[in-house]
C-alpha cells in the first residue's frame, strides 16, 4: 500500500507530530529494548519511565495525569487489528517504522470496518507523534522487513486486565461496544487473517493490509 508521510497534511485527521519535547533521551534509551522476531509489548518500563523526557511528555502531553511509558518492538509487516482508546497515544521511534491508520467514526452501526479506508503513515526514527483517541491503529510495522522499535506512551492502567465481565464476543455479529473491549481501556476489532480470532471479535471486512 502507499506510504506517506507523518508530516504530510493527510496524517493532520488522525494526530500530530511532537514538536516541544527533547525526544533524544528516550529514543537513546529505546536502543536498549530488545527487537524479537514476533512483536513485544510492554506497557511500562520503569527505566523509560525514569527519564526527564517522559516527565515532559506527562506534563505537556496529559496535563499531569499518571502514564505509562513502555514499548511496542520486533518485526511486523501486517494490520491485523485495529484499536482505539479513550485518549491521545504517543509513539515515538528509535528506528524507522510505519503506521497504519484510520478513523473511529467510520465503524460501521455493527461495529464492523472496511479496511480499505486506512491510510499508511511512515514514522521516522527520532520522530514522535501524539495519535488522537478517535484514531484507530494497532502494532507499528517495520520498514521494508526489518525489525521496529517504538516507545509507546498512554495513562496509566492502559491495556491492564479487565477486572469486571463484559458483554460476549460474538464472531457473528456484535450490537454493544462493551463487546470491543479486550482490555483496559483498549476496544479492539480484529481481522479473520489476523491470527487473533479467539475472544476478538472478528469485525474488520476487507483486505488484512500489509505493507
Amino acid at each position: 500500500m502507499n506510504v506517506l508521510k507523518v508530516t504530510d497534511p493527510q496524517f493532520r485527521k488522525y494526530g500530530r507530530v511532537i514538536k516541544n519535547v527533547d525526544l533524544k533521551p528516550l529514543v537513546e534509551a529505546m536502543a536498549n529494548t530488545p527487537c524479537p522476531d514476533d512483536c513485544v509489548y510492554v506497557a511500562g518500563d520503569p527505566a523509560l519511565e525514569a527519564i526527564g523526557t517522559s516527565k515532559d511528555l506527562q506534563r505537556i502531553y496529559y496535563g499531569e495525569l499518571p502514564i505509562q511509558v513502555g514499548y511496542c518492538n520486533g518485526h511486523n509487516q501486517k494490520l491485523n487489528a485495529v484499536e482505539y482508546h479513550r485518549c491521545s497515544e504517543l509513539n515515538i521511534a528509535q528506528t524507522d517504522a510505519i503506521l497504519i491508520v484510520g478513523m473511529q467514526q467510520d465503524i460501521e452501526d455493527d461495529f464492523t470496518y472496511d479496511t480499505s479506508k486506512m491510510e499508511a503513515f511512515l514514522l521516522p526514527a527520532g520522530c514522535g507523534v501524539e495519535i488522537y483517541g478517535t484514531t484507530l491503529h494497532y502494532a507499528p510495522c517495520g520498514v521494508g522487513g526489518n525489525g521496529f522499535r517504538v516507545t509507546i506512551v498512554l495513562p496509566a492502567g492502559t491495556n491492564g486486565d479487565l477486572k469486571q465481565s463484559h458483554a460476549a464476543k460474538n464472531p457473528a455479529a456484535c450490537t454493544d461496544e462493551d463487546a470491543l473491549l479486550a482490555a483496559n481501556n483498549k476496544w479492539l476489532i480484529a481481522h479473520k487473517d489476523g491470527g487473533q480470532a479467539e475472544g476478538s471479535f472478528l469485525g474488520l471486512k476487507g483486505e488484512n493490509l500489509e505493507v
